[in-house]
């Protein structure tokens, strides 16, 4: 049996011991990971995705994090006066060994699905959620001196309202990371929350 994954952009045509370079993963040597973009399942009965097979996966264990060959990017411009440009580059990529091919049951395995470097949260996870809208009415760039940017860092401290920057005192405003909140700002959201 054998199966046609997709990852990092690419499809391998793998069976079970086989040894694969991919795109690097996030995972460490040793850890077993699970790819589902599967687009065929091959053997006695056939099956091909629309674009992907429901349910089937390929598990796979990290033998080794390593880099890819050299390449040499040379440029050089003819006549007088030219000049000369080298850049070299290895890719980052891991090092996989093909454990078992799995044509259905996908899900209930618990294996980590396998993902690139900038991954997203996994399956099982929760999302974090969501921080709360500021109250209707409650623009902290009505205040001068507060722009979009000082607007963020006072939400991300806690303070979304008129009235909370309104009742800080100055051990509050001295507590706060990450932004000076000027006391005319205090003065402003006392005038603002009352209406």
């Amino acid at each position: 049996m054998f199966a046609v994954l997709k990852t990092g952009g690419k499809q391998y045509k793998v069976q079970p011991g086989d040894l694969l370079r991919v795109e690097k993963l996030a995972a460490d040597a040793g850890e077993t990971i699970q790819f589902n973009d599967i687009l065929m399942l091959g053997g006695d009965a056939p099956v091909v995705g629309a674009p992907f097979v429901d349910g089937a996966a390929v598990q796979a264990e990290v033998v080794d994090q390593i880099k890819g060959e050299k390449v040499i990017h040379f440029v050089k411009r003819r006549r007088k006066h030219s000049s000369k440009r080298t850049k070299g580059h290895r890719q980052k990529l891991t090092l996989v060994k093909i454990t078992e091919i799995l044509a259905s049951g996908a899900d209930k395995s618990g294996v980590k699905a396998a993902s690139g470097q900038g991954a997203a949260p996994a399956a099982g996870k929760a999302a974090p959620a969501a921080k709360a809208a500021p109250a209707a009415g409650d623009k902290l760039t009505d205040l001068n001196g507060v722009g979009p940017a000082a607007a963020k860092k006072l939400e991300e401290a806690g303070l979304t309202t008129f009235a909370q920057i309104a009742a800080l005192s100055e051990a509050d405003i001295a507590g706060i990371e990450g932004i000076k909140v000027k006391p005319e700002w205090v003065e402003q959201a006392k005038e603002l929350a009352k209406g």
